[in-house]
This record gives structure tokens, C-alpha cells and sequence, in this order.
């Protein structure tokens, strides 16, 4: 009887490990719970834990970090604005930053433009360089996904040459967006747009070494959706993304950090 229970419990997480395949044991929990009571099936969290251990199911966290920034350059640097901010609702701050994705055919470089307040990933681009051409498709992505057109709103990045760019800073302006910089060159003052590209690459199969370049591009458009739609997360009290930016009156408190 045991190993029955046990038998669907592994079924269950198979099942959302196929979509989600880093899912941590705390999410998976929470995801199978109701598909365990639906079956009338009770099965703790520190079972589930045991079960996941002894299977070699458990999530291990990987631990890397290649700077993408080219910030050396002569463009016009930006003040930090979002020091001072409390984040309250969705499109009042977005944070961007670039990572690389390794393939056998070479790097590709992902540019993701994040809500701090619901977490969404409003736009991304992916491309075989990180020229600003190709990395500027994100932000209009970002731009033309837009809810709230009327609220204020601040950009925040590196100084990256990308960012600084007369494209970039063009398409702020004329969407009266405001434009904020990191200042001491300190990850912790992009650390959500850091903490999003480590979450992309770990917990969707990105952080390996892919076969080609046009894989990548796939699992990228498959990452950004499931993770806007399907993953909960923790600071959004296990409400996807998706869902915490289309309430009109959210009712949860950003954590987010700086």
C-alpha cells in the first residue's frame, strides 16, 4: 500500500517536473497538494522531502557567474533612482540585465526586462551577440506589453553599453520612461534582474551547454512563458507572475531587492 502511495506521489512530481524541471520540494508541494487530497492521499511535505532524497530528486543548486557588463565607455551614465523606491504595484520599476546561454556553436545572449512588483517578464530578446541592435527588441517587447500606460514608470539596469546607447535611451524618452542606472558597479543594485537570470538558466535547462544556437531560442520562448504563467513563486505568495500583474488591487507587498 505504501509503495503505491509512494508510486503516485513520483507520478505527480514527474508530472510537474516535466514542465518545471528544478521545481524545489517546497513548490512541488505545493503544486500536488490538491491532486493529492482530490485522490485522498495524505502525504506530508517532510515525506515528500524523504521520497524526494531517497530518489535523487532533490534540487542542488549551482553556483556561477560571468559578467556580461561592458560598462567602460564614453555614453552618459544614469543616477540610481530606485534606492529610495517602495514598489507597490505592477509597472512602476523594471529591472534588465544580459546573460549568456553556452551552446556548441557558440554564446547567445539573453536580454530580460523583469516587473520588480510581479515579477513578470515583460519582454526578452535573444541573439548570437550583445550588440545593442539586437538586445533592444526586449525593451519594445517590454513597452507594447504594458497594462498600466499611465502609471510612472522607471528602467533600471547596468551601465552596460546596450543600456547606454542613444536607441536605448530614445525609446525611454519617448515613452516617458524613466531611466536608472546601478553606480557603484555592485551586483546587489540590479540584484533582482541578476537573481531573474539565474532562476531562467538553473531551473529551465539553460545553464548547460546546448547543442545549437537554435535550441536555445526555443527553450528560451518555453522558459519565459511557463515561467510567467505556471511557476509560483515564493515572493508573490506562490501566485504565478501572470496573474499578480493583471490584478488590478494586488494585495500582497513586494519584497523585492535592490
Amino acid at each position: 500500500m505504501q509503495r503505491e502511495i509512494e508510486h503516485s506521489v513520483l507520478s505527480l512530481v514527474e508530472e510537474e517536473r516535466r514542465i518545471l524541471s528544478r521545481l524545489g520540494g517546497k513548490k512541488l508541494y505545493y503544486k500536488i497538494q490538491p491532486l493529492l487530497n482530490q485522490r485522498n492521499i495524505k502525504f506530508g511535505r517532510d515525506k515528500l522531502f524523504k521520497l524526494l532524497s531517497v530518489n535523487d530528486l532533490l534540487i542542488k543548486q549551482k553556483r556561477t557567474y560571468t559578467q556580461t557588463t561592458m560598462s567602460k565607455h564614453w555614453l552618459r551614465k544614469y543616477p540610481n533612482l530606485i534606492k529610495e523606491v517602495v514598489v507597490t504595484a505592477p509597472e512602476q520599476v523594471w529591472v534588465s540585465d544580459i546573460t549568456y546561454i553556452k551552446t556548441d556553436e557558440g554564446n547567445c545572449y539573453l536580454n530580460m526586462i523583469t516587473d520588480a512588483f510581479s515579477r513578470k517578464i515583460m519582454g526578452y530578446a535573444i541573439s548570437n551577440t550583445m550588440s545593442t541592435e539586437a538586445m533592444i527588441p526586449a525593451y519594445e517587447m517590454a513597452i507594447k506589453n504594458r497594462q498600466y500606460i499611465n502609471r510612472q514608470l522607471i528602467h533600471h539596469s547596468d551601465r552596460g553599453l546596450q543600456y547606454c546607447s542613444s536607441d536605448y535611451v530614445d525609446l525611454s524618452n519617448k515613452h516617458q520612461i524613466k531611466i536608472s542606472m546601478t553606480e557603484n558597479g555592485d551586483p546587489y543594485e540590479n540584484a533582482l534582474a541578476e537573481r531573474m537570470n539565474k532562476t531562467i538558466k538553473e531551473e529551465f535547462g539553460l545553464g548547460n551547454i546546448l547543442a545549437k544556437r537554435e535550441i536555445a531560442y526555443q527553450l528560451v520562448n518555453e522558459a519565459i512563458y511557463n515561467y510567467n504563467n505556471r511557476r509560483p513563486h515564493w515572493a508573490l505568495e506562490l501566485n504565478t507572475p501572470n496573474n499578480i500583474h493583471l490584478q488590478k488591487n494586488p494585495s500582497h507587498r513586494s519584497n523585492w531587492d535592490h
